[in-house]
């Protein structure tokens, strides 16, 4: 197939290189073309040139603002995608700013997944990403194929815009375990005792998890250095608290947490990982 790509982060450079491996004929287009360096691709001008080039386009951008602008904005993807061509956009965005670029995307006859990868940039550089999509069942079966280059776990969660609800459920369980991590150390440390060694022996209990492993070690030999942003754990909380508002949804643990995200962000530590919210409850 004829593929584009938007996006060539950490994230969707090694998603379009899977892609590419697996034979697909790919193009790319990038606000820093220097992102394009290396790879096998042809480089576009605009999103609307590659639009025209592609059968389905994937966009790993990285707020809600971005899609819009990518998918709709001038020389957009709108503007050069076909009738029958498919948009699946992997970033982390508003549900219902998904459901609004879709219905726009439909006017013009263009299908589109809302389909959040979770998995880190480990994951996507070992194919193993986890895949929540939102639309169409028919649409998701028809780009199955590619969606199969990049994860082990792909499912069709609900109609456009649940594959988004769903990365909101993840990033919300998964930076609350962060936190509870970063005062687990936090306590250990102001008891005396080995951060390393705690660590250690709740890897063997029922505390145990991947958030304990990756995030814990970073705690434990303190190596700050971004992993994961945490300005992006703040974008994706933002998303997160905006949804809780919109249904009426008490959450009150998730509260707490986006306003600890939000002081670390005040501390100019949002380029650092997220681990850094031990840094900032040992200023608390």
């Amino acid at each position: 197939m004829k593929v584009g790509f938007i996006g060539l982060g950490v994230m969707g450079r090694p998603m379009a290189q899977h892609v590419q491996r697996a034979g697909h004929e790919l193009f790319v287009w990038s606000r820093r073309p220097a992102s394009a360096d290396g790879l096998e691709a042809t480089l576009c001008a605009t999103p609307a040139e590659l639009g025209r080039q592609c059968e389905v386009v994937f966009t790993v951008v990285t707020s809600s603002a971005d899609v819009e602008a990518v998918a709709l904005g001038k020389d957009g993807l709108s503007e050069g995608m076909a009738p029958g061509s498919v948009l699946v956009d992997c970033s982390t965005i508003a549900p219902e700013v998904a459901r609004q670029i879709a219905a726009r995307l439909a006017e013009k006859g263009i299908a589109m997944l809302d389909a959040p990868v979770s998995g880190g940039a480990q994951g996507a550089i070992d194919a193993s990403l986890a895949i929540m999509a939102g639309g169409e069942a028919a649409v998701l079966e028809r780009v199955r194929p590619l969606l199969d280059c990049l994860g082990q776990r792909i499912v069709h969660v609900g109609p456009q815009g649940a594959g988004q609800v769903a990365k909101a459920c993840n990033q919300m369980i998964m930076v609350a375990a962060i936190q509870a991590v970063a005062e687990a150390m936090r306590l250990a440390a102001a008891s005396g005792v080995d951060c390393a060694k705690v660590k250690q022996a709740l890897a063997g209990g029922s505390a145990a998890s991947r958030v304990l492993n990756v995030m814990g070690e970073r705690m434990v030999s303190r190596d700050f250095a971004a992993g994961i942003e945490a300005r992006l754990h703040h974008k994706d909380y933002g998303l997160v608290l905006e949804a809780a508002r919109r249904s009426g949804v008490a959450m009150p643990l998730s509260a707490v947490v986006g306003q600890q995200l939000n002081a670390l962000m005040a501390q100019g530590w949002g380029r650092d990982d997220t681990s850094s919210l031990l840094r900032l409850l040992e200023t608390q």
